[in-house]
Order: structure tokens, then sequence, then C-alpha cells
């Protein structure tokens, strides 16, 4: 992993180098760093945003939480660039010293969509003989408490396994890990009658 290039106190840091995409922001939510490595993942140029264009609405939830201390997930972006749709997920990042904030947000290129889909939920799917049972039962509507019931097995270990599916599914839900096995043909299109 590239060096980060920062000073000891924020107010002495005057750049920022790192072989990764990164940027940083001002308090305000403009940029003040804008590496070659983000030009060219965004295909946004330096000049355009070096003299501290905007990169979010000034109520921006994830510039608030991050200057407010809390821990701020990964945020996934779809933006146009100049090379077509690319989708980027951008890390947040908060240094404080006393009184002065500086947020770097690293950013990180995604696999064109269709080959997440297919690290996610393509050809390769593999499930246990175990979450193939389970993911069956959710395909017919039946919930967790009552397939762990059925299959006499802990509800805990129940949600464990549907965790497992969803993730190996790429899924966000049950329902969408349903619909998911249904177009990758895992389990029947219409529930058992």
């Amino acid at each position: 992993m590239p060096a980060l290039a920062v000073g000891n106190d924020l107010a002495g840091m005057s750049e920022l180098r790192s072989g990764a995409a990164v940027f940083r922001t001002r308090s305000d939510g403009r940029i003040s760093d804008w590496n070659d490595e983000c030009e060219r993942v965004t295909g946004i140029a330096r000049d355009h945003s070096a003299d501290g264009g905007l990169i979010c609405h000034s109520g921006c939830s994830i510039a608030r939480l991050a200057r407010q201390g809390w821990p701020v997930r990964c945020t996934d972006l779809y933006m146009q660039t100049p090379d077509g749709p690319k989708a980027v997920t951008i890390s947040t990042i908060t240094l404080r010293d006393g009184d002065e904030t500086s947020v770097l947000h690293p950013v990180r290129e995604q696999a064109p969509a269709a080959a997440r889909r297919k690290e996610s939920n393509g050809c390769g799917a593999t499930l246990t003989p175990r979450q193939a049972e389970i993911l069956a039962l959710m395909a017919e509507g039946v919930r967790a408490k009552q397939i762990a019931a059925r299959l006499v097995l802990s509800e805990t270990t129940v949600r464990n396994h549907i965790r497992a599916i969803l993730l190996e599914l790429g899924a966000h839900s049950q329902l969408e890990a349903v619909a998911r096995a249904r177009t990758l043909a895992l389990v029947r299109e219409e529930p058992a009658a």
C-alpha cells in the first residue's frame, strides 16, 4: 500500500502524496488536494477541482458525520466520466488536531458491472447443501424462525446461513437473494403448491 505523506500537524500539511487515488477536503466541504491518480480514476482534471470546487452538497451527511467523529462506511458512487459511466468507492478518513479538521477520501475503482455480477452471483455461486435447503424455504416465503423449527436448528444458525447466502449471491436482502437465485436457476421460479 502506498504511503501517504502528511505533516506532523494538520495546519502544517501542505502536500498530499499517494500512489492511490485520494483527495482532501476542507471543513467547508471544498477540495483542497486532488492527486494525479484521482484525476485518472475520475476523469476530473486537477485544475478543475484544486481551486476548491464543491465535492458534495453543503448538507452532506457523510462529511457531517466524519467531522463529528463518527465512523463512516465506504460509499459507492456512480459518475459520468469522459470515458463513460464509472462506479467508484470512496472511503472517508478524518484527521484532527485541536480545532483543525481535514478529511481524506481514498477513491477506488469498482470492477465493471458485468465482472461484479460474475464475481458475486454469476456462474460461480456455490452454496452448501444446508444453504441451498434454507434458500429453497426462503423462496417459499418461510420466515427464519419457521425455518429453524422445520430444520431443528437455532434461529441464530439459520440467520447465519441467510447472511452467508446473501453474501454469496451479492444480495442486500432476502427478497433480492431469492430473485437472484431464481435468475440463476438455484431455486424454482414459483413456490411449490
